[in-house]
């Protein structure tokens, strides 16, 4: 069976109850997005259900996926999936808006994803320490960090269990060789619960919107003998690069182009050495700490970029 047809058949799962629609259909609708307009597959099934979702006028909150993977936190690898998680509440954060009930870390012996439970789904509270196995959670990803949300249908379990949380950090060194596009001063998705990046002021999701601004880094590693591929989020671009969001903003306005964020930052960090750590997140390692520790040659490391 092939992607498509299973995409088509998940699709028709969440639907056909609110649709008239046949797997057929939605099959023929993916190909056409994905082979005439060469649209990503996972990007043509996410547009394909927000174009149903529309249809039915249902909130996306309101799918379910069926029978669902009970999937490690380590190996959630995919936005927007449903799955099962058995896993230890690890730590609980305040809340940055009222539109959130709780925010923390879910733990399972593989290692540690962030959960957002929002106000509108109205469940039960999380209690930290406790284990639960939570049905029907779905993924989120966030500059290359996959996280889960709980949502209306989701079910709650609490377990008579212990979790021996796992942890999936890993520690790198080398020379940043290269700044990669999509970084600097970037757009987000302002829709609750989406923090897409935009492309061409439009999300994938949610089409032409107003978005907020938000830096980060999109790096390579080079140790001499691997490459490893680096995700800075805001608050480590600024520690890195010295750069405040406030300024890079003030300095796109100024030059009334973007672009002139990700080449300060080049000038600032290209060729130098660093020792960083935090989660692997697919083939990313999305930096929660880094460390200086010199430079190399800059033509070297251009050389180095080109060869990437």
């Amino acid at each position: 069976m092939t992607d498509l047809r299973q995409q088509a058949e998940s699709v028709h799962a969440q639907f056909s109850d609110h649709l008239d629609v046949d797997v057929d259909e939605i099959e023929e609708r993916l190909d056409t997005l994905v082979s005439e307009y060469k649209v990503p597959p996972e990007e043509a099934h996410r547009s394909l259900v927000s174009s149903y979702l529309e249809e039915a006028g249902m909130e996306r909150e309101n799918l379910s996926g069926g029978d669902n993977e009970l999937k490690p936190l380590a190996e959630i690898d995919t936005d927007g999936e449903w799955i099962d998680v058995r896993a230890k509440v690890v730590d609980l954060w305040e809340p940055r808006s009222d539109a959130i009930a709780q925010v923390g870390l879910l733990g399972d012996e593989s290692g540690q994803s962030k959960f957002v439970s929002f106000a509108t789904s109205d469940l039960p509270l999380l209690e930290e320490g406790a284990v639960y196995r939570l049905g029907n959670v779905v993924t989120d990803e966030y500059e290359g960090q996959y996280s889960v949300k709980l949502n209306r249908t989701t079910d709650i379990e609490q377990l008579d269990a212990e979790i021996e949380v796992g942890d999936n950090s890993i520690e790198v060194e080398g020379a940043l060789v290269d700044i990669q596009r999509g970084s600097g001063l970037i757009k987000r998705c302002p829709e609750e619960d989406c923090t897409r990046v935009l492309q061409n002021g439009r999300c994938s999701e949610h089409g032409e919107v107003e978005g907020e601004f938000d830096l980060r880094i999109k790096g390579v590693l080079d140790d001499g003998a691997n490459v490893q591929e680096l995700v800075f989020g805001q608050e480590v671009t600024e520690e890195l690069t010295g750069v405040s969001l406030e300024e890079a903003k003030e300095m796109a306005m100024d030059a009334l182009d973007t672009s002139v964020v990700a080449d300060e930052m080049k000038a600032t960090t290209l060729g130098r050495y660093y020792r960083v750590r935090g989660p692997t997140l697919g083939r990313y390692v999305l930096v929660n700490e880094f460390e200086r520790l010199g430079s190399v040659d800059a033509d070297e490391a251009l050389i180095k970029a080109r060869s990437i």
